[in-house]
């Protein structure tokens, strides 16, 4: 993974001189390759864990179990890495303490009261929510295309049956030779179904309109990785836009390119704090 340099934005709160300092909520296969992307002798991380949560961790992150440790550390942003109920459970806090703070679990904002929620504690903290593009793009053009009456848009997510084994299970379904429809409805039915694996569905929906967007879920033999299909149309025209994207190392269900997106997102935040 490409390193980003790290601005040094905010010095009473990234600590004096020394190495900039961020926090992560969780500490999974995305936290660990967002820490992977900044170089360690340049960053210190303060990780919130569940008690009793004891996974090895690089010599420059620290683990702390209690969400007024994590902000006691003054980081200089928080990136949510832990899912959609961290994001309720933390995010407001962290926000209103005045942390900027990159959510990857952009599927929790399907529920109106906690989306608002998130957006008065930013107000009140006077700092920025931040939410990723995560494993997609072209997400400029559908905020363009958003205001216009006649928009329709249907996002595909396209993996192989690998990263669905558990729900081809619960259906009571095999793993077949051809592609497997799983599910298809609402930007908020998909979140509420597949918290871990449909941010991107949710991320669309931000852009252009949750009434807008119809999601299907595939279980596709033939795909060549995480594939994530955008067909807009609206009377600027049609685009259709396909993603495929390699699995993240560990979790066939998350693409690599989230991580990548994520620890983007957190060096753009923090080069704008270098220059306020």
């Amino acid at each position: 993974m490409t390193r980003p340099a790290v601005p040094r934005p905010d010095r009473s709160r990234a600590g004096g001189e020394g190495p900039v300092r961020l926090g992560l909520v969780g500490f999974g296969t995305i936290a660990r390759q967002i820490v992977g992307a900044f170089p360690g002798n340049d960053v210190r991380w303060a990780a919130l864990l569940r008690e009793g949560s004891r996974p090895h961790l690089p010599a420059n992150v620290e683990a702390v179990t209690q969400l007024d440790a994590l902000i006691g550390a003054r980081p200089a942003a928080v990136v949510e890495a832990a899912g959609q109920e961290a994001v309720s459970t933390h995010v407001p806090a962290l926000l209103e303490s005045g942390i900027p703070t990159v959510v990857a679990s952009v599927g929790a904002l399907a529920d109106p009261a906690l989306a608002a929620r998130l957006h008065a504690a930013a107000r009140a903290g006077r700092t920025r929510l931040v939410l990723p593009s995560g494993a997609l793009g072209g997400l400029d053009y559908l905020r363009a295309v958003a205001s216009l009456p006649d928009v329709e848009v249907r996002y595909t997510s396209r993996k192989p049956p690998a990263a669905w084994t558990a729900e081809l299970a619960a259906a009571g379904l095999p793993a077949s030779r051809e592609a497997v429809t799983l599910f298809e409805g609402t930007p908020a039915d998909a979140a509420r179904l597949y918290p871990r694996n449909l941010n991107a569905a949710f991320a669309v929906a931000l852009c252009v309109g949750a009434g807008n967007v119809t999601v299907r879920v595939v279980a596709d033999p033939h795909a060549e990785g995480n594939t994530h299909e955008i067909e807009a149309k609206s009377a600027a025209g049609t685009a259709f836009f396909r993603f495929v994207n390699a699995p993240s190392p560990g979790n066939p269900k998350t693409s690599a390119l989230t991580a990548l997106s994520l620890a983007a997102a957190l060096a753009e935040l923090l080069g704008e704090g270098e220059g306020r």
